[in-house]
């Protein structure tokens, strides 16, 4: 069942700095609802009364709700609006409603300032570049079609001056996240392998102190009764010598047995240099709690095409107790009527999860307030997760109900190697 994993490491998904843009972008709405909210009071007091009060009303009214609902369901629109950038041809749209009925004069005007702003954060230069040229020309459009007013002097300028610079600061934030979320992914991908190596290193040592604490002091103890048998037997009695001779044999007794507890997990462990089959061991590990409870638990890989690298037996050790002890809390605690653990490559993590579908967690829980009272399960899986460079994350999840339990460690800290360096790009390309 294990799978070579011959393939180089998978190229970082840059989810960090998508998830920056993404906030960065709904900003954008909120910061346009403030200016609308500021400016109408002033636009609509110095409009004439009448038809042209209603047009700015509509135009505002329009720009307003479609920004709200953007600014509100961001989750929803935000990542059709990056994956199909030319959408941002509708927000210029909008624009163009407030600069024809409220004027590029207008305090509403500086409203339009955001579209090449969004651009500028969601193409970069080109984007930028575009969209504000396309206010541009759409501010000298209006100044053209309207006789009153005045095209010329610096305060024409001003407004397509804006529109230049919020593009170049929405470029410059765009770098900026970019940067960081890189940055922020090489500290952590870092932080796994030393997690790792300490681990692996952490299980040398356990086996060297073991040696020391048990074989090592009785074969000393046992060289010692030795020695005195040896340089007293001619002046004892045969009772005596007796007795030594059963300390000699006990000695070694405990010795041996120590030897054979010390190879029996040496063998286990042996042939495991290359790493453990997490999949294997994670399906066998559902197929022994099914078989030992009422409840069914259903092991599922997250791909069949993506293969699941070698983990080092430390490391596998931590996930498989994550997992064993996530399925047995959630059978003592949550009466679920079924269980699924799931394990595989995503992006660039190696997940495994461990779904129920009972009672939950109560709201508010906190590690805390579980240590407080004395349930130290959940605890001790973050601690086992954060001894591995892992992260660990425990809620309902995007089910209606239930508790998922779901770990997450870096394919760079398996591998020891970092993943060539390449240029990060969001979903919408310059």
């Amino acid at each position: 069942m294990a799978r070579a994993h011959t393939d180089t490491p998978a190229a970082p998904a840059f989810a960090i700095q998508v998830n920056a843009l993404q906030a960065m972008c709904r900003q954008v709405f909120g910061f346009r609802l403030a200016m609308i909210a500021i400016a109408t009071p002033y636009a609509i007091a110095h409009t004439a009364p009448g038809l042209p009060t209603w047009f700015i009303g509509a135009a505002i009214l329009v720009t307003f709700m479609g920004s709200y609902v953007l600014f509100r369901d961001w989750e929803r629109f935000g990542p059709v609006l990056l994956r199909h950038p030319w959408l941002l041809a509708v927000d210029a749209v909008f624009g163009s409603l407030l600069l024809i009925t409220a004027t590029p004069e207008s305090t509403l005007a500086y409203v339009t300032v955001c579209t090449p702003l969004l651009a500028g954060l969601v193409q970069g230069w080109r984007g930028a570049a575009v969209f504000a040229a396309l206010q541009v020309v759409i501010v000298f459009g209006v100044y053209a079609s309207v006789p009153k007013l005045e095209a010329g002097g610096a305060t024409a300028l001003l407004l397509p001056g804006f529109c230049v610079i919020a593009g170049a600061v929405g470029v410059a934030l765009r770098n900026l996240l970019l940067r960081f979320g890189t940055a922020t992914q090489a500290l952590t991908e870092t932080r796994a392998r030393l997690a790792v190596n300490e681990a692996v290193e952490g299980e040398r040592t356990r086996l060297a102190r073991e040696m020391h604490d048990s074989v090592a002091k009785t074969l000393h103890g046992l060289a010692l009764a030795a020695d005195g048998l040896a340089c007293s037997a001619d002046r004892m009695d045969p009772p005596t010598v007796r007795h030594h001779a059963e300390l000699v044999a006990r000695a070694a007794r405990r010795a041996a047995a120590e030897s054979r507890e010390l190879l029996t997990d040496l063998r286990r462990e042996q042939g495991l240099e290359g790493g453990v089959d997490l999949v294997a061991e994670l399906e066998a590990q559902a197929a022994d709690f099914t078989a030992r409870h009422p409840v069914g638990a259903t092991f599922r890989r997250l791909s069949e095409d993506i293969p699941v690298p070698p983990v080092p037996q430390a490391v596998a050790r931590q996930l498989l107790t994550v997992a064993s002890e996530a399925l047995e809390n959630a059978h003592r605690h949550a009466s679920p009527t079924y269980l699924v653990v799931l394990a595989g490559v995503k992006g660039d993590v190696l997940r495994v999860s461990v779904y129920d579908d009972g009672r939950g967690l109560p709201v508010g829980t906190t590690l805390e307030s579980l240590r407080r009272a004395g349930h130290f399960g959940l605890v001790g899986m973050v601690e086992r997760a954060a001894s591995i460079g892992a992260r660990i994350r425990i809620g309902r999840g995007r089910a209606e109900r239930g508790t998922e339990v779901r770990v997450e460690l870096p394919l760079a800290a398996l591998t020891g190697v970092p993943p060539p360096a390449r240029t990060p790009a969001p979903p919408a390309h310059d």
